[in-house]
């Protein structure tokens, strides 16, 4: 990440311009809350300032795309981080609520005025789950908030475009 980045979002959230939504289903809540951690962690050593940080829940990665059209449709927040986490199983429950997740996502980052980034992982089990929220080593909702002010940084290059 490049050095700069802390200095124009803190710039931005002084002046009341940069609001973060961190999106956090709750089932898998053993992962999700780590990838929070990691989100919020790395947005705050970043300078946005925890007062400009607002996290919503919601029961799982189904409900995440209403929540985040519900979200942008609020005009409240600069970029949207939708946290969430779902495992395979023996059934085809997996296909249909990450392909929920995944489509439904896609379709509010691609209508709403402001970024979604997709911050939902889907692993084969556990283990691989575990190994991408370790919040002392790789940790991927670190690499999330990174997303996430690289997309303000984008929005900010284009001005009023």
């Amino acid at each position: 990440m490049r050095a700069g980045w802390r200095w124009r979002v803190t710039e931005a959230a002084e002046d009341g311009g940069v609001r973060i939504a961190l999106l956090v289903a709750r089932f898998n809540s053993m992962i999700t809350e780590q990838l929070l951690t990691g989100a919020r962690d790395r947005l705050i050593a970043e300078g946005v300032p925890e007062d400009r940080i607002a996290v919503f829940r919601v029961p799982g990665a189904w409900e995440l795309p209403q929540a985040a059209r519900r979200i942008a449709n609020s005009d409240r927040f600069d970029v949207i981080v939708a946290i969430g986490c779902v495992i395979r199983g023996e059934t085809s429950h997996f296909d249909y609520v990450a392909g929920n997740a995944s489509d439904g996502l896609g379709q509010v980052a691609l209508t709403a005025d402001i970024p979604v980034v997709f911050g939902v992982l889907t692993t084969e089990n556990a283990e691989q789950a575990m190994s991408r929220c370790d919040v002392y080593g790789t940790n991927r909702g670190s690499e999330f908030a990174e997303a996430a002010l690289a997309m303000i940084e984008f929005r900010d290059s284009l001005g009023n475009a």
